[in-house]
């Protein structure tokens, strides 16, 4: 079972996910992709590990996250957007590669079986028009992979003021 959770920028998706985790599990996985690029990353990854009690198992894993076994367990996978920017940084900014790369690693980590995935993704391309070249293709990778989850995903909620819209699913 897959879940996409999107939207816009604090639009209350990991709060979602996180709660819908606590609901499926007395003990979610939690993945977080980010990588610590400066100090306001670090608080921010600081605050978010503080978010969560001892029920969380948390995995720090910037790419490769199929080198985790899920089987079995639910896994809250936060989030996509930071996960394919550490792709598209290792690839000079290279949209195609990123995507295949992404991609590849996103059916490895599906076809783990009994496995619950709840996966956090942005909606950037419904904001403003990206003012340099590298912030459109990467508005355009992450359009291209969000588009290629909700594809896979079984339910695809997008979250609007903290209120859950379901697109795809049940």
């Amino acid at each position: 079972m897959i879940y996409l959770i999107t939207g816009g920028e604090r639009s209350g998706k990991s709060t979602y996910a996180q709660n819908l985790a606590l609901q499926l599990s007395e003990s979610p996985i939690y993945v977080a992709t980010a990588r610590k690029w400066d100090v306001d990353f670090q608080n921010r990854i600081d605050r978010h590990q503080q978010e969560r009690d001892e029920r969380w198992t948390n995995i720090e894993k910037e790419k490769y996250i199929s080198e985790i076994d899920f089987s079995g367990k639910v896994a809250l996978i936060d989030c996509v957007t930071l996960w394919l920017t550490n792709f598209f940084v290792d690839t000079n900014y290279d949209v195609n590669l990123s995507l295949e790369e992404a991609k590849k690693e996103f059916l490895s980590i599906a076809s783990q079986e009994n496995t619950i995935f709840i996966i956090v993704t942005n909606e950037i391309g419904m904001g403003v028009h990206a003012e340099t070249q590298i912030g459109r293709k990467f508005t355009e990778l992450q359009g291209w992979m969000n588009q290629f989850l909700a594809s896979k995903a079984d339910e695809v909620i997008l979250m609007v003021s903290g209120i859950p819209v379901r697109i795809k699913g049940l």
